[in-house]
Protein backbone atom coordinates (compact mmCIF):
# COMPACT_ATOMS: atom_id res chain seq x y z
CA UNK A 1 0.00 0.00 0.00
CA UNK A 2 0.95 3.67 -0.20
CA UNK A 3 0.43 6.76 1.87
CA UNK A 4 0.09 10.14 0.18
CA UNK A 5 0.26 13.40 2.08
CA UNK A 6 -0.05 16.91 0.71
CA UNK A 7 2.50 18.97 2.62
CA UNK A 8 1.67 22.32 1.10
CA UNK A 9 -0.78 23.81 -1.38
CA UNK A 10 0.47 26.80 -3.35
CA UNK A 11 -1.32 30.12 -2.95
CA UNK A 12 -0.12 31.20 -6.41
CA UNK A 13 -1.29 28.20 -8.47
CA UNK A 14 -2.73 24.69 -8.17
CA UNK A 15 0.75 23.29 -7.47
CA UNK A 16 1.21 21.20 -4.37
CA UNK A 17 4.11 19.72 -2.45
CA UNK A 18 3.67 16.17 -1.23
CA UNK A 19 5.19 12.88 -0.23
CA UNK A 20 4.14 9.52 -1.65
CA UNK A 21 5.25 6.58 0.50
CA UNK A 22 5.51 3.17 -1.16
CA UNK A 23 6.94 -0.16 0.04
CA UNK A 24 10.17 0.83 -1.73
CA UNK A 25 10.64 4.31 -0.32
CA UNK A 26 9.34 7.85 -0.34
CA UNK A 27 8.71 9.94 -3.45
CA UNK A 28 8.84 13.68 -2.94
CA UNK A 29 6.25 15.20 -5.25
CA UNK A 30 5.96 16.74 -7.74
CA UNK A 31 8.25 14.13 -9.33
CA UNK A 32 9.47 13.28 -12.79
CA UNK A 33 9.17 9.58 -13.67
CA UNK A 34 11.67 8.24 -16.23
CA UNK A 35 10.47 5.48 -18.54
CA UNK A 36 12.05 2.04 -18.16
CA UNK A 37 9.94 0.26 -20.78
CA UNK A 38 11.61 -3.16 -20.62
CA UNK A 39 12.71 -2.85 -16.99
CA UNK A 40 15.67 -0.75 -18.10
CA UNK A 41 16.56 2.83 -18.90
CA UNK A 42 18.62 2.29 -22.02
CA UNK A 43 22.40 2.45 -21.47
CA UNK A 44 22.26 2.84 -17.68
CA UNK A 45 22.60 0.41 -14.78
CA UNK A 46 20.01 0.63 -12.02
CA UNK A 47 22.51 2.14 -9.58
CA UNK A 48 23.38 4.79 -12.17
CA UNK A 49 19.69 5.64 -12.59
CA UNK A 50 19.41 6.12 -8.83
CA UNK A 51 22.41 8.47 -8.94
CA UNK A 52 20.48 10.80 -11.29
CA UNK A 53 18.12 11.65 -8.38
CA UNK A 54 15.41 9.46 -9.92
CA UNK A 55 12.85 8.48 -7.28
CA UNK A 56 10.52 6.24 -9.29
CA UNK A 57 10.42 4.53 -12.70
CA UNK A 58 7.59 3.34 -14.93
CA UNK A 59 7.80 0.11 -16.95
CA UNK A 60 5.42 -1.28 -19.55
CA UNK A 61 3.08 -4.23 -19.13
CA UNK A 62 2.64 -4.95 -22.85
CA UNK A 63 6.34 -5.03 -23.68
CA UNK A 64 7.35 -7.01 -20.57
CA UNK A 65 4.59 -9.53 -21.35
CA UNK A 66 6.17 -10.05 -24.77
CA UNK A 67 9.72 -10.18 -23.44
CA UNK A 68 10.77 -11.84 -21.15
CA UNK A 69 7.25 -12.62 -19.89
CA UNK A 70 5.71 -11.93 -16.50
CA UNK A 71 6.38 -15.50 -15.28
CA UNK A 72 10.12 -15.03 -15.69
CA UNK A 73 9.97 -11.80 -13.72
CA UNK A 74 7.76 -13.25 -10.99
CA UNK A 75 10.09 -16.25 -10.63
CA UNK A 76 12.95 -13.77 -10.20
CA UNK A 77 11.25 -12.27 -7.16
CA UNK A 78 9.33 -9.54 -8.98
CA UNK A 79 10.43 -6.63 -11.09
CA UNK A 80 12.37 -4.84 -8.34
CA UNK A 81 14.55 -7.87 -7.73
CA UNK A 82 14.73 -8.72 -11.44
CA UNK A 83 16.22 -5.34 -12.40
CA UNK A 84 17.90 -4.64 -9.04
CA UNK A 85 15.90 -1.44 -8.57
CA UNK A 86 15.49 -0.63 -4.90
CA UNK A 87 13.23 2.41 -5.28
CA UNK A 88 9.58 2.81 -6.24
CA UNK A 89 8.18 1.51 -9.51
CA UNK A 90 5.04 1.87 -11.62
CA UNK A 91 3.77 -0.23 -14.52
CA UNK A 92 1.66 1.20 -17.32
CA UNK A 93 -1.27 -1.10 -18.14
CA UNK A 94 -0.68 -1.49 -21.88
CA UNK A 95 -3.40 1.01 -22.70
CA UNK A 96 -0.88 3.32 -24.34
CA UNK A 97 -0.06 0.58 -26.87
CA UNK A 98 -3.73 0.60 -27.92
CA UNK A 99 -2.91 4.09 -29.19
CA UNK A 100 0.74 3.82 -30.23
CA UNK A 101 0.36 0.55 -32.14
CA UNK A 102 -3.13 1.46 -33.39
CA UNK A 103 -4.42 4.80 -34.66
CA UNK A 104 -1.23 6.55 -33.55
CA UNK A 105 0.81 4.37 -35.91
CA UNK A 106 -1.79 4.64 -38.66
CA UNK A 107 -1.73 8.44 -38.60
CA UNK A 108 1.79 9.14 -37.38
CA UNK A 109 0.59 11.24 -34.44
CA UNK A 110 1.46 11.61 -30.77
CA UNK A 111 -0.55 12.48 -27.67
CA UNK A 112 -0.14 16.22 -28.24
CA UNK A 113 -0.36 17.78 -31.69
CA UNK A 114 1.34 20.96 -32.89
CA UNK A 115 -1.62 22.08 -34.94
CA UNK A 116 -5.35 22.53 -34.27
CA UNK A 117 -7.21 19.20 -34.41
CA UNK A 118 -9.20 18.89 -37.62
CA UNK A 119 -12.36 16.89 -37.12
CA UNK A 120 -13.20 16.73 -40.84
CA UNK A 121 -10.91 13.67 -41.01
CA UNK A 122 -11.62 12.43 -37.51
CA UNK A 123 -11.85 8.79 -36.46
CA UNK A 124 -15.51 7.79 -36.54
CA UNK A 125 -17.44 5.45 -34.30
CA UNK A 126 -16.89 1.91 -35.59
CA UNK A 127 -13.47 2.64 -37.14
CA UNK A 128 -10.66 0.21 -36.30
CA UNK A 129 -6.86 0.61 -36.53
CA UNK A 130 -5.05 -1.38 -39.20
CA UNK A 131 -2.92 -3.53 -36.94
CA UNK A 132 -5.11 -4.27 -33.91
CA UNK A 133 -8.76 -4.77 -33.07
CA UNK A 134 -10.54 -3.04 -30.19
CA UNK A 135 -13.64 -4.72 -28.75
CA UNK A 136 -15.67 -4.31 -25.59
CA UNK A 137 -13.70 -7.20 -24.07
CA UNK A 138 -10.21 -5.91 -24.81
CA UNK A 139 -7.69 -5.51 -27.62
CA UNK A 140 -6.37 -8.07 -30.09
CA UNK A 141 -2.73 -7.32 -30.91
CA UNK A 142 -0.28 -9.13 -33.14
CA UNK A 143 3.11 -9.75 -31.59
CA UNK A 144 5.91 -7.84 -33.36
CA UNK A 145 8.28 -10.63 -32.30
CA UNK A 146 6.65 -13.63 -34.00
CA UNK A 147 3.34 -12.45 -35.44
CA UNK A 148 1.24 -14.44 -32.98
CA UNK A 149 -2.06 -13.00 -31.83
CA UNK A 150 -2.06 -11.48 -28.36
CA UNK A 151 -5.17 -10.49 -26.42
CA UNK A 152 -5.03 -7.89 -23.67
CA UNK A 153 -8.06 -6.83 -21.66
CA UNK A 154 -8.60 -5.45 -18.17
CA UNK A 155 -8.34 -8.80 -16.40
CA UNK A 156 -5.30 -9.85 -18.41
CA UNK A 157 -3.54 -6.54 -17.80
CA UNK A 158 -4.10 -6.72 -14.04
CA UNK A 159 -2.97 -10.35 -13.88
CA UNK A 160 0.27 -9.46 -15.69
CA UNK A 161 0.89 -6.40 -13.52
CA UNK A 162 0.33 -8.43 -10.38
CA UNK A 163 2.99 -10.90 -11.47
CA UNK A 164 5.38 -8.07 -12.33
CA UNK A 165 4.92 -6.71 -8.82
CA UNK A 166 5.34 -2.94 -9.19
CA UNK A 167 4.30 -0.68 -6.31
CA UNK A 168 1.79 1.24 -8.44
CA UNK A 169 -0.23 -0.24 -11.31
CA UNK A 170 -2.72 1.32 -13.73
CA UNK A 171 -6.16 0.29 -14.92
CA UNK A 172 -6.37 -0.86 -18.54
CA UNK A 173 -7.88 1.78 -20.80
CA UNK A 174 -8.20 2.80 -24.42
CA UNK A 175 -5.78 5.65 -24.96
CA UNK A 176 -7.35 7.61 -27.81
CA UNK A 177 -5.50 9.61 -30.48
CA UNK A 178 -6.10 13.23 -31.45
CA UNK A 179 -9.02 13.81 -33.84
CA UNK A 180 -11.72 11.41 -32.74
CA UNK A 181 -15.38 12.31 -33.15
CA UNK A 182 -17.60 12.82 -30.12
CA UNK A 183 -19.46 9.60 -31.01
CA UNK A 184 -16.22 7.60 -31.09
CA UNK A 185 -15.06 9.12 -27.80
CA UNK A 186 -18.38 8.44 -26.07
CA UNK A 187 -18.19 4.79 -27.06
CA UNK A 188 -14.53 4.54 -26.07
CA UNK A 189 -15.15 6.26 -22.74
CA UNK A 190 -18.00 3.92 -21.87
CA UNK A 191 -15.70 0.99 -22.65
CA UNK A 192 -12.84 2.40 -20.57
CA UNK A 193 -15.15 2.92 -17.60
CA UNK A 194 -16.34 -0.69 -17.80
CA UNK A 195 -12.73 -1.84 -18.02
CA UNK A 196 -11.84 0.28 -14.98
CA UNK A 197 -14.49 -1.51 -12.90
CA UNK A 198 -13.28 -4.89 -14.18
CA UNK A 199 -9.73 -3.99 -13.19
CA UNK A 200 -10.85 -3.22 -9.64
CA UNK A 201 -12.80 -6.48 -9.49
CA UNK A 202 -9.86 -8.48 -10.86
CA UNK A 203 -7.19 -7.07 -8.56
CA UNK A 204 -6.12 -9.51 -5.83
CA UNK A 205 -2.89 -7.99 -4.49
CA UNK A 206 -2.21 -5.06 -2.18
CA UNK A 207 -0.59 -3.10 -5.00
CA UNK A 208 -1.80 0.46 -5.43
CA UNK A 209 -3.98 1.00 -8.50
CA UNK A 210 -4.68 4.21 -10.40
CA UNK A 211 -7.77 4.76 -12.54
CA UNK A 212 -7.34 6.68 -15.79
CA UNK A 213 -9.33 9.70 -16.95
CA UNK A 214 -10.05 9.86 -20.69
CA UNK A 215 -12.31 12.03 -22.86
CA UNK A 216 -10.02 13.58 -25.49
CA UNK A 217 -10.64 17.28 -26.18
CA UNK A 218 -14.31 17.17 -25.15
CA UNK A 219 -14.83 19.05 -21.89
CA UNK A 220 -18.08 17.33 -20.92
CA UNK A 221 -16.64 13.87 -21.61
CA UNK A 222 -13.44 14.62 -19.67
CA UNK A 223 -15.53 15.73 -16.73
CA UNK A 224 -17.82 12.73 -17.06
CA UNK A 225 -14.79 10.44 -17.02
CA UNK A 226 -13.26 12.16 -13.98
CA UNK A 227 -16.51 11.91 -12.04
CA UNK A 228 -16.97 8.24 -12.96
CA UNK A 229 -13.42 7.17 -12.06
CA UNK A 230 -13.53 9.17 -8.83
CA UNK A 231 -16.92 7.71 -7.87
CA UNK A 232 -15.71 4.12 -8.21
CA UNK A 233 -13.94 4.65 -4.92
CA UNK A 234 -11.51 1.77 -5.26
CA UNK A 235 -8.73 3.67 -6.97
CA UNK A 236 -5.79 4.84 -4.86
CA UNK A 237 -4.79 7.54 -7.35
CA UNK A 238 -5.55 8.82 -10.80
CA UNK A 239 -3.90 8.97 -14.20
CA UNK A 240 -4.75 11.61 -16.80
CA UNK A 241 -4.44 9.89 -20.15
CA UNK A 242 -5.34 9.89 -23.81
CA UNK A 243 -4.60 12.65 -26.26
CA UNK A 244 -3.96 15.87 -24.42
CA UNK A 245 -4.92 18.66 -26.76
CA UNK A 246 -3.53 20.63 -29.66
CA UNK A 247 -0.79 22.36 -27.70
CA UNK A 248 0.70 23.01 -24.29
CA UNK A 249 -2.36 25.18 -23.66
CA UNK A 250 -4.61 22.23 -24.49
CA UNK A 251 -2.99 20.06 -21.83
CA UNK A 252 -3.34 22.78 -19.20
CA UNK A 253 -6.99 23.21 -20.12
CA UNK A 254 -7.70 19.50 -19.72
CA UNK A 255 -6.03 19.52 -16.30
CA UNK A 256 -8.17 22.49 -15.31
CA UNK A 257 -11.29 20.56 -16.30
CA UNK A 258 -10.58 17.30 -14.51
CA UNK A 259 -8.37 17.78 -11.46
CA UNK A 260 -11.00 19.62 -9.37
CA UNK A 261 -13.30 16.60 -9.83
CA UNK A 262 -10.79 14.09 -8.42
CA UNK A 263 -10.29 13.35 -4.73
CA UNK A 264 -7.61 15.85 -3.72
CA UNK A 265 -6.30 13.48 -1.06
CA UNK A 266 -5.12 11.06 -3.75
CA UNK A 267 -2.09 11.43 -6.09
CA UNK A 268 -2.48 12.45 -9.74
CA UNK A 269 -0.21 11.21 -12.53
CA UNK A 270 -0.02 12.71 -16.02
CA UNK A 271 0.74 9.97 -18.52
CA UNK A 272 3.35 10.49 -21.21
CA UNK A 273 3.91 14.26 -20.99
CA UNK A 274 7.07 16.00 -19.82
CA UNK A 275 8.98 18.15 -22.29
CA UNK A 276 11.11 20.55 -20.30
CA UNK A 277 8.96 23.51 -21.31
CA UNK A 278 5.84 21.62 -20.12
CA UNK A 279 6.98 20.80 -16.64
CA UNK A 280 6.40 24.03 -14.72
CA UNK A 281 2.95 24.48 -16.22
CA UNK A 282 1.73 20.95 -15.50
CA UNK A 283 3.02 21.21 -11.94
CA UNK A 284 1.26 24.56 -11.56
CA UNK A 285 -1.85 22.77 -12.85
CA UNK A 286 -1.78 20.36 -9.90
CA UNK A 287 0.01 17.26 -11.21
CA UNK A 288 1.96 15.20 -8.67
CA UNK A 289 3.91 12.83 -10.93
CA UNK A 290 4.45 12.61 -14.68
CA UNK A 291 6.40 10.35 -17.03
CA UNK A 292 8.09 11.07 -20.32
CA UNK A 293 10.78 9.58 -22.60
CA UNK A 294 12.18 12.98 -23.64
CA UNK A 295 15.46 13.08 -21.65
CA UNK A 296 16.44 9.52 -22.60
CA UNK A 297 15.11 9.62 -26.16
CA UNK A 298 16.94 12.87 -26.95
CA UNK A 299 20.13 11.65 -25.28
CA UNK A 300 20.38 8.69 -27.64
CA UNK A 301 20.23 11.17 -30.51
CA UNK A 302 23.03 13.31 -29.17
CA UNK A 303 20.97 16.06 -27.56
CA UNK A 304 21.82 17.39 -24.10
CA UNK A 305 19.56 19.61 -22.00
CA UNK A 306 21.59 22.35 -20.36
CA UNK A 307 21.21 25.65 -18.50
CA UNK A 308 21.61 27.47 -21.83
CA UNK A 309 19.16 25.25 -23.71
CA UNK A 310 19.46 22.14 -25.87
CA UNK A 311 22.83 21.26 -27.32
CA UNK A 312 23.29 18.87 -30.24
CA UNK A 313 26.64 17.66 -28.99
CA UNK A 314 27.27 15.55 -32.08
CA UNK A 315 27.94 18.65 -34.17
CA UNK A 316 31.53 19.02 -35.34
CA UNK A 317 31.93 22.42 -33.68
CA UNK A 318 32.02 20.71 -30.26
CA UNK A 319 35.10 18.64 -31.14
CA UNK A 320 37.27 21.58 -30.11
CA UNK A 321 35.16 22.59 -27.11
CA UNK A 322 36.95 21.77 -23.86
CA UNK A 323 34.22 23.03 -21.55
CA UNK A 324 32.11 20.68 -19.46
CA UNK A 325 28.76 19.68 -20.94
CA UNK A 326 27.00 22.19 -18.67
CA UNK A 327 29.27 24.29 -16.43
CA UNK A 328 26.33 24.92 -14.09
CA UNK A 329 25.59 21.23 -13.57
CA UNK A 330 27.24 19.16 -10.85
CA UNK A 331 26.38 15.70 -12.18
CA UNK A 332 29.22 13.19 -12.58
CA UNK A 333 29.21 13.66 -16.35
CA UNK A 334 29.62 17.42 -16.17
CA UNK A 335 32.29 17.18 -13.48
CA UNK A 336 34.34 14.50 -15.25
CA UNK A 337 33.95 14.81 -19.02
CA UNK A 338 34.38 17.51 -21.65
CA UNK A 339 32.15 18.38 -24.58
CA UNK A 340 34.79 17.41 -27.14
CA UNK A 341 35.03 13.86 -25.80
CA UNK A 342 31.26 13.37 -25.63
CA UNK A 343 30.96 14.82 -29.13
CA UNK A 344 33.53 12.32 -30.38
CA UNK A 345 31.62 9.44 -28.78
CA UNK A 346 28.33 10.48 -30.34
CA UNK A 347 29.89 11.02 -33.77
CA UNK A 348 31.62 7.63 -33.53
CA UNK A 349 28.32 6.00 -32.49
CA UNK A 350 29.86 4.73 -29.27
CA UNK A 351 27.24 3.61 -26.73
CA UNK A 352 29.19 5.35 -23.97
CA UNK A 353 28.19 8.70 -25.46
CA UNK A 354 24.50 7.85 -25.20
CA UNK A 355 25.02 6.60 -21.66
CA UNK A 356 26.73 9.83 -20.56
CA UNK A 357 24.04 12.02 -22.12
CA UNK A 358 21.25 9.86 -20.67
CA UNK A 359 22.72 10.22 -17.20
CA UNK A 360 23.13 13.97 -17.55
CA UNK A 361 19.67 14.56 -19.03
CA UNK A 362 17.94 12.58 -16.27
CA UNK A 363 19.96 14.41 -13.62
CA UNK A 364 19.11 17.74 -15.29
CA UNK A 365 15.35 16.99 -15.40
CA UNK A 366 15.27 15.71 -11.82
CA UNK A 367 17.22 18.74 -10.59
CA UNK A 368 14.87 21.05 -12.46
CA UNK A 369 11.86 19.47 -10.74
CA UNK A 370 13.71 19.52 -7.42
CA UNK A 371 14.07 23.31 -7.79
CA UNK A 372 10.36 23.62 -8.57
CA UNK A 373 9.56 21.70 -5.39
CA UNK A 374 11.70 24.20 -3.52
CA UNK A 375 9.78 27.07 -5.14
CA UNK A 376 6.48 25.60 -3.96
CA UNK A 377 7.92 25.20 -0.47
CA UNK A 378 9.03 28.83 -0.44
CA UNK A 379 5.78 30.18 -1.85
CA UNK A 380 7.24 31.19 -5.23
CA UNK A 381 5.29 28.84 -7.57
Amino acid sequence: MIEFSVLKNSKLSKARLGVLKTPHGEIMTPAFVPVATLAAVKALRSDEIAATKTQVLISNTYHLHLMPGEKVIKNSGGIHSFMNWKKSLMTDSGGFQVFSLGFGMDRGVGKVTKYPTKLDNAIEKGNQPKFLKITDEGVQFRSPLNGEELFLGPRESIAIQEKLGADIIFAFDECTPPAVTREYMKQSLARTNVWAKRCLDAKKTKQVIYGIVQGSLYEDLRKESARAINAMGGFDGFGIGGDLGDSKTGTRTILRWVLPLLDAAKPRHLLGIGHLEDIENIIKGGVDTFDCTVPTHYARRGVAFTSIGRINIGQALFLNDKKSLDPKCDCLVCTNYRRNYISHLIRADEITGGALLTFHNLYFFNTYVEKLREKIKNGRL
